[in-house]
């Protein structure tokens, strides 16, 4: 990861307000973006975070409250914005006919400063498909190349709109690896995501939106940290043990048994090592250990009380 959160800010967002009618998406929200940093907006669909990217990139009007995106008003200042911020576009912004390469040399036509269109296909693995037609690619080859276009006039600030939706967990994880290259070349990067695994793995800071407010903004493990939700422990053991061996250890706040499967929790992170310890010292046989700790989707569920909506 990038920043630690102690640059200057990127994007200023005070009081930011919009309305559709009379519902209200974002409700008079505040936060910064530093430079250098990758910045989650995360919730849930219908939480406002679509609504915040686009008016971060000039494409709505706020209905109250100031946004300034490397210093310049997103709309009052959409022209020169642009040719500093690079925007993932959508599948329908696309040709179906147009082949890769066609569509990099279309987007680096509008730009007076570009990258190397063939270095960039390099980078992001699409080499192989130069000359393959959009409607060809998988999704996870669209969305390398949504990221190629969105770069190839050498932006300082990345907005990046749901960018794993709809892909598998090998295209998610491919996907996730580009963002990381790119964010250690110094690239600034926002992104929007209902998957909490994402924003736990990417992102610098992440600031949880619902209902158009927002609900928390820091670091994943100082959100998680600041939980104080039990760790897990579940692991199989062949022949006699006590139950009360376990119970007995101090990080250990509930221990159960079903048959020869235990199951011990507590909110100290010693409890990990303190039940493998026991184990080894009481020379039990065990196999199928399972560990969970907290994690983002625990802070959401803490701070909703309800499951993420998807």
């Amino acid at each position: 990861m990038g920043s630690d959160g102690g640059g200057t800010a990127a994007i200023q967002v005070t009081g930011f307000r919009k309305n559709y009618g009379s519902y209200a998406a974002v409700k008079g929200i505040s936060f910064s973006v530093f430079r250098g940093e990758i910045f989650g907006l995360v919730g849930p669909n219908g939480a406002g975070k679509t609504t915040a990217i686009e008016c971060l990139e000039g494409l709505r009007h706020p209905d109250g409250g100031t946004i300034r995106v490397l210093g310049l008003d997103p709309w009052e200042s959409r022209r020169k914005l642009h040719a500093r911020i690079g925007v993932q576009l959508q599948e329908s912004a696309i040709a179906q006919q147009i082949k890769v390469r066609e569509v990099l040399d279309l987007y680096r036509s509008f730009y007076s400063r570009t990258l190397d269109p063939d270095i960039l296909m390099e980078q992001l693995g699409l080499e192989p498909l130069r000359d393959t037609r959009f409607q060809h690619l998988s999704g996870g080859q669209k969305q390398r190349l949504f990221i190629a276009l969105a770069l190839i006039h050498d932006p300082e600030l990345l907005l990046l709109d749901e960018l794993t939706t709809g892909l598998d967990p090998q295209g998610r994880r491919m996907i996730w690896e580009r963002i990381q290259d790119l964010n250690r070349q110094g690239k600034t990067i926002v992104l929007t995501t209902h998957f909490m695994e994402e924003a736990e793995r990417l992102c610098d800071r992440v600031l949880i939106l619902d209902r158009g407010e927002i609900l928390a903004l820091d670091r994943p493990e100082i959100l998680i940290s600041g939980l104080s939700a039990d760790h897990v422990v579940k692991v199989t053991i062949k022949g006699e043990f006590r139950l009360e061996w376990f119970e007995a250890l101090p990080s250990v706040d509930k221990a159960e048994a079903l048959k020869d499967r235990v199951t011990v929790s507590g909110r100290s992170d010693k409890l990990i090592p303190d039940v493998v310890g026991l184990l080894i010292e009481k020379k039990l046989r065990f196999y199928d250990l399972y560990t969970r700790q907290p994690n983002l989707e625990d802070v959401f569920l803490h701070l909703t009380g309800r499951q993420i909506r998807t």
